[in-house]
């Protein structure tokens, strides 16, 4: 059977299955819709927060990043994995307590103001759209190389399939649907890395391998990275950064903006009680260290199977000819995620850092004009079974992997963004009056006009996968987070501080972003530079959501302070979701 065949059979197989679930488990209520009927058991919906959590970024792009910027994107497990904890330990139990359906939900009824409910359902919209960007260009770049499609096409199947199972099944179907897709991308994901650890190592334990002696030279597996990268102008793999500030900024972001992700803090909703939020807290802990303790060992093993690739014999040596290039750059050069331009004309695959001024007289001495050879970080752990030329079976494993990645979140966020539209602004604001049918009817129209959104988006992404998911953590961490904090913590801050500091601190962060990036994610819109010297006092566009939900919190208690307290009966409230007992159901209004 050829690889395209057994690809499709991989995911044909989980297409199936995941269509096969949604059917099964169609929601037919709101309640369905909304939180799964609120009886999901905590083992079960740990694992399928952890599908919603581990997010394309997760699977195809972060160990990517982490390959080709080493030690210093390492950011991205840093901030990502100590988020979940604060969502853990400071939010999921007393939101559970509050049982409404949806973010807003707390927010509107904590602040007692429609208006801080519509800023929310705007932050919650805004933050969901963002981060569903990368879902669909994660799921275009596996769609393009495995099942041969062009990159477009493959965010329409993408789409396709996310609309068969999301919109009929609500919270339900992706649920049960997320649970499969868990499976599949945590399978999908460890095997090639076994396999490749051993290789290289021959530790089947992929991060001790990392951390092992590289079989092939008898050094460790650092070292040897360090040395083939700086040998071609790069920076050691395990240098220190330079901006400690950006580095700091970024993480606490990252972090903060975990927390306050509005598609995973739902989940949190479809347990029975309290104490079950927790201990799926704890289990989806457990699931997702499962991928983020080998994301590392992925990275730095598929940087160095890339190198020896195009330097057989060594950096100072001669690279391959392109005719004699390896099958797997020949089958990812049509999906135009590697390029190669013969810019010397010797007829060989010269890659190097052709930016590092430093390096140019030893490029010269070798006769090279220029790095050759542009490889797309999204492409690195799709490709890496191939690099390491694993069997077929395999890169077909992968390939569902990555797209169950990608359709699990993808789904989550539609789901947000629908139940924001549906329950929280049509529901609660425009007309309080619809039925049940009309509801689940408009909460299923904004999730078709969400996919569209999407996709349209996914086809003209601003950045790699985990960059583009990195913004939305900033708008979440500048946003919903410091509300949700505070709604929880502070009896004193009242609608109008509320609705100020969320305002101020979407506005600054969206604006920030929005400078360096294009306004509205839209090319060729940008005002400055993306680049390290124009980022103001030198933090990034993907670290400036710290320092708006700094600016959200000031804002908030100074106009709260300069305001008349929130009325007795909030303050009992707030006094009430601090004590987490006693949480029934989730509650409609």
């Amino acid at each position: 059977m050829s690889q395209y065949w057994i690809n499709m059979s991989f995911v044909g197989a989980s297409f199936l299955l995941y269509i096969g679930i949604a059917i099964w488990a169609r929601a037919g209520s709101t309640k369905e819709f909304y939180v799964a009927g609120g009886g999901v058991h905590p083992v079960t919906n740990g694992m399928a927060t952890a599908a919603d959590w581990m997010s394309a970024a997760s699977f195809i792009s972060m160990a990517g990043l982490i390959a080709s910027g080493g030690y210093a994107t390492s950011v991205y497990l840093m901030g990502w994995t100590g988020g979940y904890v604060l969502l853990a330990m400071l939010l999921a139990p007393y939101l559970r307590k509050f049982g409404k359906f949806t973010v807003p939900d707390f927010i509107g009824d904590r602040f007692y103001s429609r208006g801080a409910r519509l800023t929310a359902v705007v932050c919650l919209i805004l933050i969901s759209v963002t981060y569903v960007i990368g879902q669909m260009a994660g799921a275009g770049v596996a769609f393009s190389r495995f099942l041969e499609v062009s990159n477009s096409a493959g965010i329409w199947i993408a789409a396709a399939i996310v609309f068969a199972y999301a919109v009929f099944g609500g919270m339900k179907g992706i649920t049960y649907t997320q649970v499969a897709q868990y499976v599949v991308l945590i399978i999908a994901y460890t095997i090639p890395a076994v396999f490749i650890a051993m290789q290289l190592t021959g530790n089947p334990i992929p991060m001790f391998g990392m951390f092992g002696t590289h079989v092939e030279s008898g050094v460790p597996l650092l070292d040897k990275l360090d040395q083939v990268v700086t040998d071609l102008g790069f920076a050691a793999y395990t240098a220190d950064v330079d901006n400690k500030l950006n580095m700091f900024l970024f993480t606490l972001s990252l972090m903060i903006g975990t927390a306050g992700l509005p598609h995973v803090i739902i989940r949190f909703f479809t347990v029975p009680k309290v104490a079950d939020a927790r201990w799926s807290a704890g289990w989806t802990l457990v699931f997702i260290a499962l991928l983020y303790l080998t994301a590392p060992a992925v990275a730095s093993m598929a940087r160095l199977n890339l190198v020896q690739t195009i330097y057989p014999e060594g950096p100072q040596a001669e690279a391959i000819r392109y005719e004699d290039r390896p099958e797997w750059v020949q089958t990812w050069e049509t999906t135009g995620l590697i390029k190669w331009e013969d810019k010397n004309g010797d007829g060989r695959v010269q890659m190097y850092n052709d930016a590092n001024a430093a390096f140019t007289p030893t490029a010269t001495e070798r006769g090279w004009n220029g790095n050759e050879l542009t490889v797309n970080n999204d492409i690195i752990v799709l490709a890496n079974p191939e690099i390491a030329n694993l069997p077929g079976w395999v890169i077909g494993l992968i390939a569902a992997g990555a797209i169950a990645a990608a359709l699990s979140t993808a789904a989550g966020l539609l789901l947000a963004i629908s139940s924001a539209i549906s329950h929280d602004l049509i529901k609660t604001i425009i007309n309080p009056k619809i039925s049940e049918k009309g509801e689940m009817l408009a909460a299923r129209l904004a999730m078709t006009a969400a996919i569209l959104l999407a996709t349209w988006l996914g086809l003209n992404p601003p950045g790699f996968a985990a960059q583009v998911v990195a913004l939305a953590f900033g708008l979440a961490a500048a946003s919903l987070f410091p509300a949700l904090m505070m709604g929880i913590f502070s009896k004193r801050v009242n609608s109008k501080g509320a609705v100020a500091g969320m305002l101020v601190g979407v506005v600054s962060t969206a604006v920030y972003i929005f400078l360096y990036l294009g306004w509205f994610f839209i090319p060729g819109t940008a005002s400055i530079p993306n680049t390290p010297d124009q980022w103001w006092m030198g933090i990034s566009p993907q670290a400036f959501g710290a320092v708006g939900a700094m600016l959200n919190f000031a804002v908030a208690y100074a106009v709260s302070m300069a305001t008349e307290p929130p009325p007795q009966e909030i303050q009992d409230l707030v006094e009430s979701v601090r004590t987490p007992k006693g949480a029934g159901a989730a509650l409609d209004h």
